[in-house]
């Protein structure tokens, strides 16, 4: 007789491009015996191993961050936001908030998606707040911390994004000659090498570039 997992996964972010595409695969999985989701809006399917929590990320219940491995695949632009305070929010006040309430928690691995660039010292706004999560999180403490740097994503999104388009035709054009780190990933990719990761039980903190994403 074999043992059944009782692993819990929970994911935030899995509205998103990427967060979408690794519930799928976390649901799928006999990895983990349920899978919760915190969310404002609901996902729109259903799954046996699913669990949506509806959650508000501004005065966070923290009996609701619960599980064994958090993956965080929260992301927005600062347009999209409407402004750097606003970005700065969701982009490292919110992964931070779950990552100290999950450790409190008991949980074990925290994975995140960052950006290629991330750098605290970065003069550009996006780039060092990316660095200032990832730096703010580690300090958490976390057994396994890993944090995925993907480039540009090739997706289909369920917001237009024009930057981003006008980029992933850029990138086509010239791919050739764009040197493999800088390349446009995949977010399929990126997905699968979170979900793999995962199930290595790393120690520490591990850093994947997106040239590295590429291989999943």
């Amino acid at each position: 007789m074999t043992n059944q997992p009782s692993k819990t996964a929970l994911v935030i972010g899995a509205t998103g491009l990427i967060g979408d595409l690794l519930t799928h695969l976390l649901v799928d999985s006999s990895a983990y015996e349920r899978v919760k989701v915190l969310v404002r809006r609901p996902l729109g399917w259903q799954h046996p191993r699913l669990q949506e929590v509806q959650f508000d990320f501004d005065h966070p219940n923290g009996l609701l961050v619960q599980a064994d491995d958090i993956f965080c695949c929260l992301g927005t632009t600062i347009k999209q936001a409407g402004s750097q305070e606003a970005f700065r929010k969701v982009d490292y006040q919110y992964p931070l908030d779950i990552a100290r309430l999950g450790r409190s928690n008991g949980a074990h691995q925290y994975f995140l998606v960052s950006a290629m660039g991330s750098d605290v010292n970065s003069r550009i706004f996006y780039n060092r707040v990316k660095g200032e999560v990832e730096r703010d999180i580690f300090a958490v403490g976390y057994p396994t911390f890993v944090v995925v740097r993907p480039s540009l994503l090739l997706g289909n999104r369920k917001e237009t994004r024009l930057g981003e388009k006008v980029g992933e035709v850029v990138m086509r054009l010239f791919a050739p000659l764009i040197p493999s780190k800088y390349k446009a990933v995949k977010a399929q990719s990126v997905a699968n090498a979170l979900f793999s990761l995962a199930q290595k039980r790393l120690a520490g903190i591990h850093v994947v570039e997106s040239d590295e994403l590429r291989k999943y």
